[in-house]
């Protein structure tokens, strides 16, 4: 097991304000005492240093409380989508495809139901015209069941997804059907489980692989933090992200699970333009690509506003609506969130990295506004360094 790769360091000598960070960490515990979620964790980071680590509350609430701690393992939902990108950006420079190809031209079956023209761009910036696709049962059974091989029935499955408008007319958030049609690319073009290739050539080089899983195994069961959600009497454990079909699969749109620290280490990577405690594994010049505005200002319309999608992360931008980020962000910010739950993100002119997850699912406008408070607290904490 390689050791966790930034090292430890304090937050006012590395240009962040503590007096921020307090109003931070007292925001949380005042929502933990008002019971908006069981638990939580942060992580901050700047300069290849984690300055900031702190977990408060339950990891789960029945049969009976359990504590959350440092190696408790949060449910990502869609920030498990930026973790897939990185080994689609590691294929990328390596050869293996273009961005700019066809879905259909390294998987001809895709062309069905009119998907032969769709890009692998179009799909990951979610322009790909499929949003609500599902993935089958049996997909679902295979990847939860098979580890360590590919899934025919996955593939089938991505293959039948029917088109509902035409690709690249409008941006519309792919929840989880882009990511089943990416793992299957990155399966076809690797003959690897695309869990298998994540862990191997991203997450095992870099010290995260016990950090940031995706497709839980059984020996990490007691690492794993519930899901709930609100009721009119308080919160409950959501039964669809709690059981083992869920944790086993590991959907890449958004069910990976990781923590805080796990999180930012990844984004002090592409803040690095590629690599980590010394090891690389991806070329300023790709990062710098994937992390390019793909859709300007174009309104996302899921999300109603302008989302300036890069290949997996979505940046801040200059318009007035944002999500997740903060409103104070600087413009080339870029991260991704969890529904209802979270947020990680970096800002590549300060160097600082940070990431807020959650276990409960609340809806909208809360979920939005704490996340808005919650990235502007840190933003307003950094300082420019000497």
């Amino acid at each position: 097991m390689t050791p966790y790769p930034l090292p430890q360091a304090a937050l006012s000598e590395n240009g962040i304000r503590p007096e921020q960070i307090a109003l931070l960490t007292g925001l949380i515990e005042g929502h933990i005492r008002e019971g908006r979620y069981p638990g939580a964790q942060i992580a901050l980071a700047r300069g290849g240093k984690l300055l900031l680590e702190r977990t408060f509350g339950h990891a789960r609430t029945e049969p009976s409380r359990v504590e959350a701690g440092t190696q408790t393992l949060w449910l990502l939902y869609s920030n498990t989508k930026v973790v897939l990108a990185t080994a689609l950006w590691k294929l990328c420079e390596q050869g293996a495809f273009r961005f700019t190809d066809r879905v259909s031209d390294h998987m001809p079956a895709f062309a069905k139901h009119g998907k032969k023209e769709i890009t692998i761009l179009q799909v990951i910036t979610h322009q790909g015209g499929f949003p609500s696709a599902l993935m089958s049962p049996a997909g679902w059974q295979e990847v939860a069941t098979q580890r360590g091989t590919v899934h025919p029935a996955m593939h089938a499955a991505v293959a039948d997804f029917p088109l509902e408008w035409t690709p690249g007319s409008k941006i519309h958030y792919h929840g989880l059907s882009a990511h089943w049609v990416l793992a299957s690319l990155i399966e076809t073009l690797t003959g690897r489980d695309f869990r298998e290739v994540v862990r191997e050539d991203i997450l095992v080089p870099l010290g995260l692989d016990q950090d940031i899983v995706i497709g839980v195994p059984p020996a990490m069961d007691a690492r794993i933090a519930d899901m709930h959600e609100p009721t009119a009497q308080g919160m409950r454990p959501l039964p669809d992200s709690n059981n083992d079909t869920w944790r086993r699969a590991g959907a890449p749109g958004g069910g990976g699970y990781g923590s805080a620290r796990g999180m930012v280490a990844l984004y002090q990577m592409m803040i690095a333009g590629g690599a980590l405690n010394g090891v690389r594994v991806l070329s300023p010049r790709m990062l710098a690509y994937a992390l390019r505005n793909h859709t300007g200002d174009r309104v996302d319309e899921f999300m109603g506003m302008p989302m300036h999608r890069g290949l997996g992360p979505h940046l801040r931008g200059t318009t007035p609506n944002v999500r997740g980020i903060g409103a104070l962000a600087a413009p080339e910010c870029y991260g991704h969130g969890g529904v209802g739950t979270s947020y990680c993100w970096a800002d590549p002119s300060s160097g600082v990295s940070f990431a807020y997850v959650t276990n409960n699912r609340i809806p909208d406008p809360w979920h939005s506004e704490r996340l808005d408070t919650v990235a502007n607290l840190v933003h307003a904490a950094i300082l420019p360094l000497a």
